[in-house]
C-alpha cells in the first residue's frame, strides 16, 4: 500500500437522473425516496457507496489490497477468517485474541487487504471478531436541487408465468416508478486523521475520485435510467486538520436554474457556479467533470 493522505478533502458531487428510479424506498413500494416535507428527492449514501464499490471490484479485480469487503452475497464471518488464517490463530467467539499486538495486526490486515474497509470503515465484530475501524471518507445523502415527481408508469407484461395463466389469455400489469428528470448534490469528507489510522492512500485517493466520476457507466439497469456524474468539485486543504469549515466551503458551490418557469428536464436547465473567491487560502479548488 502507498503512503496514507496527508491532507483533508471535502467534495460536492453533481449527478442526474433521467426517466429512472435512482434509488428506491422499500419502505414506500420502490418508489424514488423523497423528504416527506419538502418533496425533495433523496438518495442514501449506502447506495453511493454501493456504487463505488461495484466499479473498484471491475477495475481491481484480482489486485492484491482491492478486495471488496460488502459484496452481494458475502458471508462477512468467511471475510474475517481470512485475517485469522494468515496468523494461523483460531478464532475465539465473538472475541479479538487477546494479545493486543496480534488484535491489531489482525484488523490492519482487513484494512490493507479490503479497499472500502480502510475507504469507509466497518464494524466487524461478529461471531469472528476482527474489531472496528472508523473510515476516512464520509458522506451525506444526496438531495435533489429540485422537488421531484414520483412518476407511475404502468406496464405490461406479454409473457405468463404458468400454463393456466396463458389458457385464460390474461395480461399481467406491472408497475415502474421513475422521476422524469433530477439534479442530485452530493456533499462528502476525507479525513486524512483517519486515513493515517487504516492505511488510507493517495493511490486510493484517486481511484475515489475515478468511481464517484465513472460509477453510474458500469451500474446500468432498466429500472435507474439514464445516470451520469455532471461534476465533482473537490476542497484540497494544505494541511491534516483542514484550513477552513467544510460547510463555507461546500457554500461556495452553487447550482441555480436558468429557467423558472418551467420544470427541469436536462443538465443545461442549470447553471452550476464555483466562487472562488469564497474559498480562503489554504484550500485549493480541484473541479473535475467542469
Amino acid at each position: 500500500m502507498g503512503h496514507p493522505i496527508e491532507h483533508r478533502y471535502e467534495f460536492v458531487l453533481l449527478f442526474d437522473v433521467e426517466n429512472g428510479n435512482p434509488n428506491g424506498d422499500r419502505d414506500a413500494g420502490n418508489l424514488p425516496r423523497i423528504d416527506p416535507e419538502t418533496s425533495h428527492g433523496l438518495v442514501t449514501d449506502v447506495a453511493v457507496k454501493r456504487k463505488i464499490r461495484n466499479y473498484v471490484e471491475i477495475v481491481k479485480a484480482g489486485e492484491p489490497g482491492y478486495d471488496i469487503y460488502v459484496r452481494e452475497g458475502a458471508v462477512l464471518n468467511a471475510q474475517h477468517r481470512k485475517a485469522y488464517e494468515h496468523f494461523k490463530v483460531e478464532p475465539e467467539d465473538k472475541k479479538l485474541p487477546k494479545d493486543e499486538a496480534l488484535a491489531q495486526q489482525i484488523t490492519r490486515f482487513m484494512c490493507d487487504n479490503f479497499y472500502d474497509i480502510r475507504t469507509f470503515g466497518a464494524v466487524m465484530t461478529t461471531k469472528v471478531n476482527c474489531g472496528q475501524v472508523r473510515g476516512p471518507v464520509q458522506m451525506g445523502f444526496a438531495r435533489s436541487i429540485d422537488p421531484i415527481v414520483q412518476h407511475e408508469v404502468t406496464i405490461t407484461r406479454v409473457a405468463v408465468t404458468s400454463e393456466e395463466d396463458a389458457e385464460s389469455k390474461s395480461r399481467e400489469m406491472g408497475r415502474k416508478h421513475i422521476v422524469p428528470y433530477a439534479l442530485y448534490r452530493l456533499e462528502g469528507f476525507v479525513s486524512a486523521s483517519l486515513a493515517e489510522k487504516t492505511g488510507f492512500s493517495n493511490e486510493d485517493l484517486e481511484l475515489l475520485w475515478e468511481a464517484l466520476e465513472n460509477m453510474f457507466d458500469h451500474d446500468r439497469s432498466a429500472s435507474r435510467g439514464k445516470m451520469a456524474s455532471r461534476r465533482l468539485v473537490i476542497f484540497e486543504h494544505e494541511s491534516k486538520l483542514g484550513n477552513a469549515p467544510a460547510h463555507k466551503l461546500f457554500d461556495a458551490v452553487r447550482v441555480v436554474r436558468v429557467d423558472d418557469s418551467r420544470p427541469p428536464r436536462s443538465y443545461s436547465d442549470y447553471r452550476v457556479e464555483v466562487d472562488r473567491t469564497a474559498v480562503p487560502s489554504g484550500v485549493t479548488v480541484i473541479d473535475r467533470l467542469g
